[in-house]
């Protein structure tokens, strides 16, 4: 037994080397590629002055000409070292990210550059449609017999500014987070949709319901087609759910009962797995993104969507 232990030991230990050891590789080619951008970010600043200085005063045109050399390198050296993080943020999702989350959650497939669908985000009914929609960072699997997907999801609006020197069009984020859809085989009659903000995006004849929770009603807004399913899914112990995942994940969360699926959105102004540049990838990044990725099991185990809780009525 103790020798078993020993190897068992041995084996962890061997991991949690080799994960530093990876990690140092990337920390430092990251190193190199943030150097190259502060590089680049110095030498337009250079020029600027360089610039302001010959606006301020009486200069030849060999110093604008500097100006101008100067902060074109500044802008080449720049783009390369950006060019070149992008590149390793990429890398780091394929090489590290995957096999560390499958050995996290197992039975997961995580793709980076894959996202859900419009048609999986819009069936939500509570999240309006987007002038720009950007996706990635999708996770698939499947935990004591429930089925989950999801994604980071970016949704834009377009404006439209008029001025005397023109129109300016541009785009305004107003969801930035993780959209969650959970299918379980245990339908039940009607929709449901429990909001911490907003409201149902839908021609469904929803109603709002006032629950016996004081508590509940003031933190979110629930509506439902069939009144009777809301009292009957949103049992005082799921509410306590709710709740308690509400404070686990910042931001704006809300919750769509649809069938044998429930939709899952979190808005949080956050990129779920993205390092980031002058931060060292360490161990506390990891456990960062690995919470992140646990957070699946905690909405099914809470939620209890793997007991046989809901059925038709």
């Amino acid at each position: 037994m103790e020798e078993s232990r020993q190897s068992l030991y041995g084996l962890e230990i061997g991991g949690i080397d080799k994960m530093k050891s990876k990690l140092d590789v990337f920390n430092q080619t990251k190193k190199k590629s943030e150097t190259l951008t502060l590089i680049g970010i110095m030498l337009v600043v250079l020029a600027f002055i360089i610039y302001m200085a010959i606006y301020s005063a009486t200069a030849s045109e060999d110093m604008a000409a500097i100006a101008f050399i100067v902060g074109l390198a500044g802008f080449i050296v720049g783009a390369v070292g950006l060019t070149q993080f992008n590149m390793l943020k990429r890398r780091f999702k394929k090489e590290v990210l995957k096999a560390y989350f499958s050995e996290a959650l197992p039975g997961t497939e995580y793709y980076p550059e894959r996202g859900l669908s419009q048609m999986e985000v819009y069936a939500t009914e509570f999240l309006k449609r987007a002038d720009r929609f950007y996706t990635e960072d999708l996770l698939t699997g499947n935990i004591d017999d429930v089925g989950f997907i999801s994604s980071d999801v970016r949704l834009e609006e377009r404006h439209v500014q008029h001025t005397q020197n023109g129109t300016r069009v541009y785009y305004v984020p107003y969801f930035v987070g993780r959209v969650f859809r959970f299918t379980f085989n245990k339908p039940f009659d009607g929709y449901l949709q429990v909001l911490e903000a907003g409201s149902p995006l839908s021609n469904r004849p929803f109603k709002k319901v006032k629950l016996e929770s004081i508590d509940f009603n003031k933190q979110f807004k629930t509506y439902a087609t069939e009144e009777i399913s809301a009292f009957y899914v949103l049992t005082p112990d799921i509410m306590e759910a709710i709740m308690e995942l509400e404070k686990r994940n910042p931001g704006r969360i809300g919750f769509s009962f649809s069938e044998k699926d429930l939709y899952i959105a979190i808005n949080n102004n956050r990129d779920t797995f993205e390092i980031k540049m002058f931060r060292k990838i360490d161990q506390a990044m990891m456990d960062s993104f690995k919470q992140d990725i646990l957070a699946v099991r905690d909405f099914i185990n809470l939620l209890k969507l793997n007991k046989k809780i809901f059925k038709e009525i």
